[in-house]
């Protein structure tokens, strides 16, 4: 049973980058509460700070879990307040999410990760590059994505690789 839509899938995804890093520092767009409720707000949410709050708890969780640093498990008090009540409309079941509202945008976020995971597991991973704290969803046929932005890190692990390689040519020439 697929609950998230694309949309969900979307606001997962927007929420885990939200603590890029940035000219080499580590940062945080949910850190600053008037930032974070204007970021909740863009996506729908209440914008309350209780909301950025859950937000903060919620990525952090889900991010260990994505990385591998931590165990599912860890997301079993933020699932089990998930409540969805089915619900007929033109003739079709769907689902209404019910949680308070400040949760409503973490719930969200936690039913993308299960069902990408039970869609699609191993799609939603940390870019490869190491020196970069984003994350991507792998929608590919092939499943070989490996940088959150080509533009970015893609371009520049390959420009580095590049570097090296013809750095070390020219250095076996002197």
């Amino acid at each position: 049973m697929d609950v998230a839509t694309r949309e969900d899938e979307d606001l997962l995804l927007d929420l885990l980058n939200t603590t890029p890093v940035v000219d080499g520092e580590h940062t945080d767009e949910l850190a600053d509460l008037a930032a974070g409720r204007a970021w909740a707000a863009a996506r729908g949410g209440a914008g309350s700070a209780g909301e950025v709050a859950t937000l903060r708890r919620v990525r952090a969780a889900i991010q260990d879990v994505v990385r591998g640093a931590a165990d599912a498990q860890t997301l079993a008090e933020y699932v089990e307040r998930i409540a969805l009540r089915p619900r007929l409309r033109d003739g079709a079941v769907g689902w209404e999410l019910r949680t308070p509202a400040d949760e409503t945008l973490a719930a969200r976020a936690l039913l993308a990760w299960a069902a990408i995971g039970e869609r699609a597991p191993g799609r939603l991973r940390p870019c490869a590059n190491p020196e970069c704290c984003r994350f991507l969803h792998d929608r590919s046929n092939a499943n070989t994505a490996r940088w959150c932005s080509m533009a970015l890190c893609g371009n520049r692990f390959k420009a580095r690789r590049h570097y090296q390689r013809t750095r070390g040519t020219d250095s076996g020439r002197a």
